[in-house]
């Protein structure tokens, strides 16, 4: 079950183009994954998730990689970051994020339970629950492999990164296409929730 949910997962990255963007042909990309551990049974949203980071590819080229599930359209990266694009955003401290090209992040959920709360409340009660708040490469990740994951009214803050202010990342619908731009993070919205995950395994 989990080959077979890797293997599809991979073949997500594949038709995104990730091998040309990452500069690699067709089966290095492929042996990225190849010493990724077996995770344990779960049953969330999404059981289990090949992410592809920075290390691989910049997050700034894979944006408009990205597709909704019934759209063409390739995703945008909101202006309103600024020159700088998603170069100041760090992964927030003490997540445990693996340092490698890929890992698997275990138990995701979309977070639409907080939709309408504050960021900042949202990610109390995530942390309440020892889950953990999902990064940009993870969001992106999310996205690129599970089209179906953004829906109307049901897009998700990716908490797990911070320029360090108050702007948080987050991917929701803009003009039928992804858009991954950033809130404030003591501002609600009716449409964002906060993403989670129960743990990162490399």
């Amino acid at each position: 079950m989990f080959i077979a949910a890797l293997e599809a997962q991979i073949d997500s990255y594949v038709e995104a183009d990730y091998p040309e963007l990452a500069g690699l042909g067709d089966k290095q990309f492929r042996a990225l994954f190849d010493s990724l551990p077996t995770p344990p049974s779960s049953e969330p949203q999404v059981p289990m998730l090949a992410v592809v980071t920075d290390k691989v590819i910049d997050p700034e080229r894979r944006v408009r990689n990205l597709r909704l599930a019934n759209s063409s359209r390739e995703g945008i990266l909101d202006r309103n970051h600024g020159e700088e694009g998603l170069a100041p955003y760090k992964v927030v401290p003490d997540l445990g994020v693996p340092d490698a090209p890929v890992y698997l992040l275990l138990g995701v959920e979309r977070g639409d339970e907080f939709r309408n709360e504050r960021p900042l409340d949202a990610l109390a009660v995530i942390e309440q629950r020892g889950r953990t708040p999902l990064t940009i490469d993870e969001g992106i990740s999310l996205q690129t492999v599970f089209p179906e994951a953004l829906v109307k009214n049901h897009c998700f803050m990716l908490m797990g990164s911070s320029r360090g202010d108050k702007r948080v990342p987050a991917l929701w619908i803009s003009e039928q296409a992804p858009k991954l731009g950033w809130c404030y993070d003591r501002n609600p919205h009716t449409w964002l929730g906060v993403a989670s995950a129960e743990s990162r395994l490399g």
